[in-house]
Parts: structure tokens; C-alpha cells; sequence
């Protein structure tokens, strides 16, 4: 009996997620972007729908909750290339979680070969439509991942709650989207006649070149700046630890901090490359 009762409280239930978002600062109406891993919080009952019925409780039903469906090549090349993609049958690369949601016959997913999201609620449908439809950006994923017409962009301008359930920040894939404004940012500052040929010089899709390429100890360093500065909170699910910050003030800190001190955050290519402007 005493074995029993040990294993029920191992169990992870979806009241138990809820509450725990409640208490890291998701609200009723947000939006709520997060990353995941289903086995990091011990024996989840329901699995995967349990953890999405959690935070669609959490924000309740004027809110939205989002997760990030990457995909990559099956033979393991670095990303799926985008004439093999299929926004109905591509599969997401990052996580049970984010699969088992895609599928649900209310999510809708935005349509980019590598960096897509899906999402239900109210504003789904605002959120994943055109992405990269128009103000391209510069990446090594094109540029329509990261424009200003995308789901990324508007995780900024909605300052969404921004979530990591059972994972940290080496999983913050908005870290590519400062990445891409750390770029557009420097090429603002360029003289006229110098930005042609500093464009040029940014990788892109399968062409080799600079980029930021923000590494491991930067992203720890900006989860800790953010907890310091209290913009992040964290909780407890199951076994696992959740994080939860807001868009808009990660981005604006991580912006503010890379121009500061380039070589600190970002690659030695790229300082190189700052050094032309």
C-alpha cells in the first residue's frame, strides 16, 4: 500500500500543470509559447494531451498556447530543405509534445520548412498566418524563419509568456530570432554604400557565411540575468523544472547586452564582421 501511494504521488495530473503555470505567471488570455519534454517530468497521466490540456486551462479560452515544430532531414542533415516540406505531414522534430498538438484537429501551423510553430486558440489563426509573408530578415534558414511577418515577431510584439517545461535556455529558439535582429540592427548602422556587400557576407540557406551562432555558456548567462533581474520565474512540475519569462523583455535584454559586449556573445566571425561597420 505504501508503494502504491509513493507511485500515485510520482503521477503528474493536468490540474498539477495549471496551477503550476498559474504560479510562474501565465494568465488567463495569454498567449504562451513553450518548449518541452515530456519525460523530464516523471510519469504524466495522459501523456502528452495532458501537458497541452494543462496550459489550455492555464490560459483559458480567450487565450492561445503555442509550441514550436521544427522539423529537420530524417537522415539527419541539419534541416529538412524546403522542397521536401509539407506543412500537413512534416514532422516536428522537438518533442512528443509539440507532435501530439500539431495533430489536433483545432491547431494550425505556420508554413516554413524549418522553423515553423503550431498553435490553438483565439488568435492562432493571426498568429501562424503569412509567415514570412514580408520583412524579410537575413539567416542561415532563409528570410522568411525570422522576418517581421512571422510567428517569432509576433511572440516579441505581443510579449508572450515564454515557457520551458523540463528544458532550459540551449533550447531557446528565440535566440535565433535575436540572432537575426542583431544582424539587421548592425546593417541599420552601416553606411549606405557598405550594406550590399556586408549583406552579402551573412550565411543563408545552404551558402556559407558569418552569423552570430550565440553559443551554450550565453544562453545560461541570459537565464541568469533574467532571474537576477527577476523577468523569470521558476517552478516545479512533476521531476521536472519550469521556466517562465516574457518575450519582449528577453529580446530587448538580450539585444542590449550582445551590442554591449559582442565577443562575448557572439561568434568570433561575427565580431570580425562588426568590426567593417
Amino acid at each position: 500500500m505504501g508503494s502504491g501511494a509513493t507511485a500515485a504521488a510520482n503521477h503528474v495530473y493536468r490540474e498539477e500543470i495549471t496551477n503550476a503555470l498559474r504560479e510562474v505567471g501565465v494568465q488567463c488570455g495569454d498567449t504562451v509559447m513553450f518548449h518541452s519534454s515530456l519525460s523530464s517530468m516523471g510519469w504524466v497521466v495522459g501523456g502528452a494531451d495532458t501537458v497541452i490540456d494543462g496550459f489550455l486551462d492555464a490560459v483559458g479560452p480567450s487565450g492561445t498556447v503555442v509550441v514550436p515544430t521544427l522539423c529537420r532531414m530524417p537522415d539527419g542533415e541539419r534541416h529538412l530543405t524546403f522542397d521536401r516540406w509539407n506543412i500537413e505531414t512534416s514532422v516536428s522534430c522537438v518533442g512528443r509534445i509539440t507532435e501530439v498538438l500539431r495533430h489536433r484537429p483545432e491547431a494550425i501551423r505556420s508554413d516554413h520548412g524549418t522553423h515553423s510553430v503550431s498553435a490553438i486558440g483565439p488568435c492562432a489563426r493571426e498568429l501562424t498566418a503569412n509567415h514570412g509573408a514580408a520583412g524579410l530578415r537575413l539567416g542561415p534558414w532563409g528570410p522568411r524563419a525570422f522576418a517581421r511577418e512571422s510567428p517569432w515577431q509576433k511572440f516579441y510584439d505581443w510579449n508572450v509568456a515564454y515557457c520551458f517545461l523540463g528544458v532550459n535556455f540551449l533550447y531557446n529558439t528565440m535566440v535565433h530570432f535575436v540572432e537575426s535582429r542583431l544582424v539587421e540592427r548592425a546593417l541599420a548602422r552601416a553606411a549606405p554604400a557598405q550594406r550590399d556587400e556586408l549583406a552579402k557576407q551573412i550565411e543563408d540557406w545552404q551558402q556559407p557565411g558569418v552569423w552570430p551562432s550565440i553559443g551554450r555558456e550565453p544562453r545560461e548567462a541570459i537565464e541568469r540575468f533574467l532571474y537576477e533581474k527577476g523577468l523569470l520565474r521558476y517552478g516545479k512540475i512533476g521531476k521536472a523544472t519550469i521556466r517562465c519569462t516574457r518575450a519582449r523583455p528577453m529580446v530587448d535584454n538580450w539585444l542590449a547586452l550582445a551590442e554591449a559586449d559582442p565577443p562575448r556573445w557572439c561568434s568570433e566571425s561575427f565580431v570580425a564582421w562588426l568590426g567593417q561597420i
